[in-house]
């Protein structure tokens, strides 16, 4: 139990014996710790409800609080209940957390099922900087809901399957240059296709591309061969990346995975009346399709149809994404038997998704489905980065260029670090950089993208962050012996020393609150203000040079620190090295 939820708990008592009968109210962390730590208004809305004044009912309240050896409370203003924790409580608590492997965070997911969808590159594409906020925001997301005790099946649902690779397999077969596929197989592909893409218009390449395709779907052998080809090098080069970012999926169920189920669940839907025919396409209409009067996004409305719907089949016969998502749905829903699923997707899919909630709960797939929306990374003149001849900056481009100037940056700081030491810090380092940039800003709002912010040494950057574990970690280092940090004792004096426990103590009680709006800046924010008030306690509070026992309390709460930052840190995916 968290020190809010005690406090809810013991409120909640109070409550009941001053009205006589079962009441419960919240308490929040105090925004402002010159009124406490910790406040509740309960007092003004029971007194709305009670026609009674609120400080006499806050009064009242107060007197049936049994707060001994936690805190002490008074009344604020109209009748705000504010709670301040006596230091030998918060030392209470961080010696309880030294002990707890879980660091005080309540397991709030056991016994639910979550799938999170993120990343979802197309294979025989490079991933580009479009894909950073996706992979990273999914993947910190994943790690945050395991550690809270969820079950969750990351799966990557690539886009394998589609008409680009009429165009691919035509390329393969014209303009290959196998030295270059078995050298960089997507940037080969990649050219492949490009080329095609130059002369689609010459006579009968056109077509020549959408007979290939129709083998392919109609699965001939050769062209099934090259299609595998094409999803097993393109793997290949995708899990280099996500080995690079420390990220990982439980499954890679691509579109291909799902085109078995699609002509029933189309058939399934007109049978049922969910869909019907309109145009020669089968469609779902519905008030979903409609565009919300806030969306800012032009959505396209076909000649004669009153609204946007759903296309589950084109009038060629052809299966559109929605049909694939909806196979999808059916699949994680009755085999996985999710409870959540989310889809961490850019914001301009936002009527995709309220189409595809709104038709997967017409047919009866009951789950929570979330859209976990984001906006968009921009390069300085804040437009959609992009390199000089207008292609979208490749993501492998970024992390190589993160993890150069962070190479320069420890060089220029600490030049006595040398080969591979200093290779495997750059690495860290500059991952490290990316990955913060973007957890630490609010996931829907556009960001620049800027280097020499996101790799500085002080202010909201990850290399701060990492420096303050290292500062942390040098301590221990300078001991004699190891420290056993659970069986020392822990007093707090200072206000700095008090400061840090107060925010160690909270860790368990920000951790649950960042899935409530699937917000990771949450995390960020408060790895922050935690590195922020251990360079305060440190420079506040001697911690070697103390007499004992003041000396082993000193270094406990270090090692509360160094625990926690790291934790924090690992759940936004970002590692923290020994050195820097």
């Amino acid at each position: 139990m968290t020190l809010l939820q005690e406090l809810e708990s013991r409120l909640a008592a109070a409550l009941t014996a001053t009205l006589g009968e079962p009441t419960t109210a919240a308490v929040t962390a105090a925004a402002d710790l010159r009124f406490g730590d910790y406040q509740s208004n309960a007092a003004m809305v029971l007194a709305k409800q009670q026609k009674t004044n609120p400080r006499a009912l806050a009064q009242q309240i107060i007197d049936h609080l049994e707060l001994t050896g936690l805190a002490t409370a008074d009344i604020a203003g109209p009748g705000f209940i504010n709670f301040r924790i006596l230091p030998e409580a918060y030392a209470a608590r961080a010696v309880a957390l030294l002990r707890d492997e879980r660091l005080g965070v309540p397991a709030t997911g056991a016994g639910k099922t979550v799938v999170v969808d993120f990343s979802a590159p197309n294979v025989a594409k490079p991933m580009h900087v479009g894909h950073i906020r996706s992979t990273i925001i999914g993947d910190s997301l994943a790690r945050i809901a395991r550690f809270l005790g969820f079950k969750v099946i990351a799966d990557n649902h690539i886009g394998d399957w589609g008409t680009q690779f009429g165009m691919i397999i035509y390329g393969w077969n014209h303009f290959l240059d196998e030295t270059a596929l078995a050298e960089n197989p997507i940037q080969e592909l990649v050219r492949v296709y490009r080329k095609v893409n130059a002369i689609k218009e010459d006579p009968g390449v056109l077509d020549a591309c959408k007979s290939e395709l129709v083998k392919l779907q109609a699965g001939d052998p050769e062209n099934l061969a090259i299609w595998r080809k094409c999803i097993e090098v393109s793997k290949n080069g995708l899990q280099k990346i996500y080995d690079r970012l420390d990220v990982k999926f439980d499954h890679w169920l691509g579109e291909s995975y799902y085109n078995d189920r699609l002509p029933g669940l189309v058939e399934e839907f007109l049978e049922k009346g969910i869909a019907r025919e309109s145009n020669g396409a089968v469609c779902i209409f519905s008030d979903a399709s409609k565009p919300l009067e806030e969306d800012p996004f032009k959505v396209h409305k076909e000649e004669g149809w009153t609204d946007n719907p759903a296309i589950i089949r084109k009038a060629d016969g052809g299966f559109l994404y929605a049909t694939t998502d909806l196979a999808t749905i059916q699949f994680r829903i009755d085999e996985w038997q999710a409870d959540h699923v989310w889809y961490v997707v850019g914001v301009p899919q936002q009527l995709h998704f309220r189409q595809l909630f709104d038709a997967a709960a017409r047919w009866g797939k009951t789950g929570d489905f979330k859209h976990i929306a984001f906006g968009s990374i921009l390069g300085d003149d804040r437009k959609l980065m992009k390199t000089r001849s207008g292609d979208n900056v490749g993501l492998i481009e970024v992390l190589e260029e993160a993890v150069e100037r962070a190479a320069k940056a420890i060089a220029e700081k600490n030049p006595d670090l040398q080969g591979e030491e200093a290779a495997q810090i750059a690495e860290t380092v500059g991952i490290g950089a990316v990955k913060f940039a973007e957890l630490s800003q609010g996931r829907l709002t556009d960001y620049v993208f800027s280097w020499d912010r996101m790799l500085a040494l002080q202010g909201d950057t990850a290399p701060y962050l990492q420096y303050s574990h290292v500062r942390i970690r040098s301590i221990f280092r300078k001991l004699d012996a190891p420290f056993d940090a659970t069986a020392a004792e822990i007093h707090l004096n200072e206000d700095a020393e008090i400061h840090l426990a107060r925010l160690l103590v909270r860790f368990g009680e920000v951790l649950p609150t960042i899935l409530e709006d699937f917000r990771p800046n949450l995390l960020a924010n408060y790895v922050l203000e935690l590195a922020r008030a251990f360079h305060s306690y440190f420079e506040a509070c001697p911690v070697l040079k103390a007499e004992e026992p003041i000396r082993s309390s000193r270094l406990a709460l270090c090692e509360l620190a160094s625990r926690t930052l790291k934790q924090g840190l690992n759940l936004l995916g970002i590692d923290v090295p020994e050195r820097m």
